[in-house]
């Protein structure tokens, strides 16, 4: 069994990365190798706060680790949140206040247009288009490897569903439509999930390397 430093603090993401890999991996925590410090992402890209991240913990403990960089990109919102998904309200990282900073940005949008169209001006319907991104970075051995993964999909207008993390209640993807990924089951999501492919991706360089 390979066993892997995952650089994260998120629990939901731990979770759903070990149910990813499956067997074969023993993912160990930042909380279980006692490191309680933020790790920096000053990066001004997914790619390179991906990289920093593993980086910054290989050279802390010298063991195979991994770390991902995930970002929301709205369409609407010209890319937004991207780098900043986790801290787009805030630095205290409230995915509640993320989640409704979106839903108001895309509704003053859309409210704008509506003003617009009864003006008679012509405008271009604003788009809820939007998908998420993940960057993973593997160190092994001293080895850099990069994946990526992305999930398509539109941003709902109101919170829906209990499962899932992060903006999984206002993300509905197209596989599922009319559900968000909060409403649809961990396996659903995780068979589609944008971090999903970059993992799955991961495993498979893995195994090609025994």
């Amino acid at each position: 069994m390979m066993k892997l430093v995952f650089a994260t603090g998120n629990v939901g993401k731990l979770r759903e990365a070990s149910e990813i890999l499956g067997e074969g991996f023993e993912l160990v925590s930042l909380a279980q190798m006692g490191i309680t410090e933020d790790i920096p992402e000053t990066g001004k890209t997914l790619r390179a706060n991906s990289l920093q991240k593993a980086q910054y913990l290989y050279d802390k403990i010298g063991c195979n680790c991994f770390a991902d960089d995930t970002g929301l990109e709205v369409d609407a919102l010209g890319g937004a949140p991207g780098v900043y998904t986790a801290r787009y309200a805030g630095d205290d990282k409230d995915f509640n206040k993320n989640m409704d900073k979106v839903l108001y940005e895309l509704a003053v949008l859309e409210g704008e247009a509506r003003m617009a169209e009864s003006l008679g001006l012509k405008v271009r319907k604003v788009s809820r288009r939007a998908r998420f991104k993940s960057v993973v970075t593997l160190i092994i051995d001293g080895q850099i490897k990069m994946f990526e993964g992305t999930l398509e999909g539109v941003i709902a207008r109101e919170k829906s569903g209990n499962g899932g993390f992060g903006y999984d209640p206002i993300f509905i993807a197209d596989e599922y439509p009319g559900l968000t990924l909060a409403d649809i089951t961990e396996e659903q999501k995780n068979d589609i999930s944008h971090r999903g492919k970059a993992l799955r991706a991961m495993a498979e360089w893995l195994k090609t390397q025994n």
